[in-house]
Formats: structure tokens, C-alpha cells, sequence
């Protein structure tokens, strides 16, 4: 009979020998790397302490990598610092990389963002805190209304739900953690962001 199994994300606070071992003691089965965070010195000492634990418990345990994904990302704005958002406003995203944003406009990572946009589409920034109406768009230019008060700052994700993008299922950075993986022998590997069977046999 099939039992469930725990996965545990671990990081810099729970990497340590001792850590891993009282997690494991307490039932995790499966040790999750998010690769959105941390560098391969940094996972590879994770998987090295991890099998440490493995011999030394004589528990069948497993290594699963979770990759970072496509993504949309917010650009630059002036002086670094958070605008302050105010529902109802009107707020533009761009693809011109070359604008610096403020309460008004901000640039996304994303070429194709305009293209993929229709009137009446949702856009949810930084993890969904931020909500916006698509209202227009152009060849480069979305226009939105803002649904809800909220700080907008550089480097935050995009989320564009129920809208099918054309970004690659895997970025370079993704290839490169997979051989990174591979080389390590982990047992699963958690494909952020699938949207259909090709991406799959990419990944493979």
C-alpha cells in the first residue's frame, strides 16, 4: 500500500546535519531544493548532509529539485525605490526594457507581454498583492486599472492568470540546474510552470 510522503523545502536554516536529522526522525521523506533560490555550492552541501543522514539513519529517503521556471519580472524604477500604487488609478507595463518606472509605468522582462494581453485579462504583481485590469494594449504597452492600493517595486514577479504566454518552459538558468541535478543523482525534479507535453519532453 502506498503511503503519502512528507517533502520539506529546506534552506540555510535547516541544511546542517543535526537539522536534516531531526527532520527526518520526525518523517520527512523527501528533501525539497527550490533552485528559484541558492546557488550549487549551496544545494550541493544540502545534498551532501542529506545523504550523511540517509547512511547514517538507513532510512530510504529522496532528493527532489524544483525549478525556478518562465517568468515575468517587473524592471527597473526611479531610484530604486517602491511606488505606491492606488486602486482605480491607470498603470501602463512596457516592454520598452529602456523605460525607468515610476507611478505611472514600469517595464517588464517579458518581450511578448502586450501581445499575449486582451482587455479584460487580469495581471497580479508580487505574488498577487498588487491586482490590475487590462483596459488596452498596443504593439509594446498594456494599459490597466488598478483594483487594489498596493507598494509596486523592481524585480517583483507577474503573474498573468488564464493567459496562455509564450515564454520557454525552461531558461537557461533551468537547463543548467537540471545537468547540475543529473550530475547529483536526485530522485524527482518538480517542473514550475507546465503548460503542455512538450514542455515535459524538454525537460527530459
Amino acid at each position: 500500500m502506498k503511503k503519502t510522503k512528507i517533502v520539506c523545502t529546506i534552506g540555510p536554516k535547516t541544511e546542517s546535519v543535526e537539522k536534516l536529522t531531526e527532520l527526518v526522525n520526525a518523517g520527512m521523506n523527501v528533501m525539497r531544493l527550490n533552485f528559484s533560490h541558492g546557488d550549487y555550492e549551496e544545494h550541493g552541501t544540502r545534498i551532501a548532509n542529506f545523504r550523511q543522514v540517509m547512511e547514517a539513519t538507513g532510512k530510504q529517503l529522496a532528493i527532489l529539485l524544483d525549478t525556478k521556471g518562465p517568468e515575468i519580472r517587473t524592471i527597473k524604477l526611479e531610484d530604486g525605490n517602491d511606488v505606491d500604487l492606488v486602486a482605480g488609478q491607470e498603470f501602463t507595463f512596457t516592454t520598452d526594457i529602456s523605460v525607468v518606472g515610476n507611478k505611472d509605468k514600469v517595464a517588464v522582462t517579458y518581450a511578448g507581454f502586450a501581445n499575449d494581453l486582451n482587455v479584460g485579462n487580469t495581471i497580479l504583481v508580487d505574488d498577487g498583492l498588487i491586482e490590475m485590469e487590462v483596459l488596452a494594449t498596443s504593439e509594446t504597452e498594456v494599459k490597466c486599472k488598478v483594483l487594489n492600493n498596493g507598494a509596486l517595486g523592481e524585480n517583483k514577479g507577474v503573474n498573468l492568470p488564464g493567459v496562455s504566454v509564450n515564454l520557454p518552459a525552461l531558461s537557461e538558468k533551468d537547463k543548467n540546474d537540471l545537468k547540475f541535478g543529473c550530475e547529483q543523482g536526485v530522485d524527482f525534479v518538480a517542473a514550475s510552470f507546465i503548460r503542455k507535453a512538450s514542455d515535459v519532453q524538454e525537460i527530459r
